[in-house]
C-alpha cells in the first residue's frame, strides 16, 4: 500500500475516464451512501479502487463516498475514499476535478499515514506519507513562505448562508477562488499555489483526508473554524469539519484576527 502502488491506480484513472468524457454520461445512477447523486464516473472510479485494493488481497476497513463503509475485523487500517472529488465538474464538462486516496493506520486523523490526489485532467499528482513530506510529481513541495495572502479558495455547499461567516477574510486576498474540488484546493495550497483554504460547510472525511496530510506535510497550518486541531477526529464515515488551512503561522494569525475566533 506504499504511494507506488497508489500511483500506477492513478494512472489507471486518468487513461480510462479521460477516454469517457464523463459530461457525455452524465445520467445519474442513484444515490451513493453519502446522499450524494452518483454519476457514472464515480462508480467507475471507486470501483477501480476498491478493486485494486482487493486484487492484492489488503484485509482494510474502507470508507468510500459511494459504498459507504466496509469493516474487517480486528484492522486498524482503513483506505479513505473520494473516487471523483469535483463530480459536478466533470459531469458538467469543467476541467477541475480529482480522485482521493488517503489510509489511516488508527482510528483518528491524526494517525493518516498516506495520502494521494491525481488531477484527472492533466495527469498532476500530490502525494504524501507520514513525516516523509509532500510531493508534487516527484518535487518535494512546501507552502506558501510569505505573510500576505495572494489567493484564498473556499468551497461552500449553501454559499449564500455559509459564505457570510467568512467575508472579512477575503478583505486579505488579492484574488478569491472556488474551484469545486477540496482535495485539488488543498493539494494546489500544499505547493504554494494558494494562500489560504477555508470551508465554512462542514467537509466530510472522504473530501478532506488525502489533502490534509499533504498539506500538514507541506508545512500548513490546519484547524477548524473555530481554531482547534481537527486530529482527534476520528476515522468514520459520519465525520465532517469546518476547515481553515494556512500556509504558514503568519497567515493562520490574520486569518483568526479577522474572524474574531475566540
Amino acid at each position: 500500500m506504499n504511494i507506488d502502488f497508489l500511483r500506477q491506480i492513478g494512472r489507471r484513472l486518468l487513461k480510462e475516464i479521460s477516454s469517457k468524457k464523463p459530461q457525455f454520461n452524465s445520467a445519474a445512477l442513484g444515490k451513493g451512501a453519502s446522499g450524494d447523486i452518483t454519476f457514472p464516473v464515480d462508480k467507475l472510479a471507486e470501483d477501480v479502487i476498491i478493486e485494486s485494493f482487493d486484487r492484492e488481497g489488503f484485509k482494510i476497513n474502507v470508507i468510500a463516498e459511494e459504498r459507504g463503509i466496509r469493516l474487517i475485523e480486528n484492522s486498524d487500517i482503513t483506505l479513505i475514499i473520494d473516487p471523483i472529488d469535483g463530480s459536478k465538474n466533470a459531469v458538467s464538462g469543467i476541467p477541475f476535478f480529482s480522485t482521493s486516496v488517503a489510509i489511516a493506520d488508527g482510528k483518528k486523523i491524526k494517525n493518516l499515514k498516506t495520502g494521494y490526489i491525481i488531477n484527472l485532467i492533466n495527469g498532476d499528482e500530490f502525494y504524501a506519507e507520514r513525516g516523509r513530506g509532500a510531493f508534487f510529481n516527484g518535487h518535494q513541495i512546501r507552502t506558501q513562505l510569505e505573510e500576505k495572502p495572494v489567493i484564498i479558495a473556499f468551497e461552500a455547499s449553501n454559499p449564500y448562508s455559509s459564505l457570510q461567516g467568512i467575508f472579512p477574510l477575503f478583505k486579505l486576498a488579492s484574488r478569491v477562488r472556488c474551484y469545486g474540488s477540496t482535495a485539488l484546493d488543498l493539494a494546489y495550497l500544499s505547493m504554494g499555489a494558494l494562500s489560504i483554504f477555508v470551508t465554512p460547510t462542514a467537509s466530510r472525511i472522504f473530501d478532506f483526508s488525502a489533502g490534509v496530510l499533504i498539506a500538514k506535510e507541506a508545512g500548513a497550518l490546519i484547524t477548524d473554524l473555530e481554531g482547534q486541531s481537527i486530529d482527534e477526529l476520528e476515522v468514520d464515515f459520519g465525520t465532517k469539519t469546518t476547515l481553515l488551512v494556512c500556509g504558514n503561522e503568519r497567515l493562520q494569525e490574520k486569518a483568526i484576527k479577522t474572524f474574531k475566533i475566540k
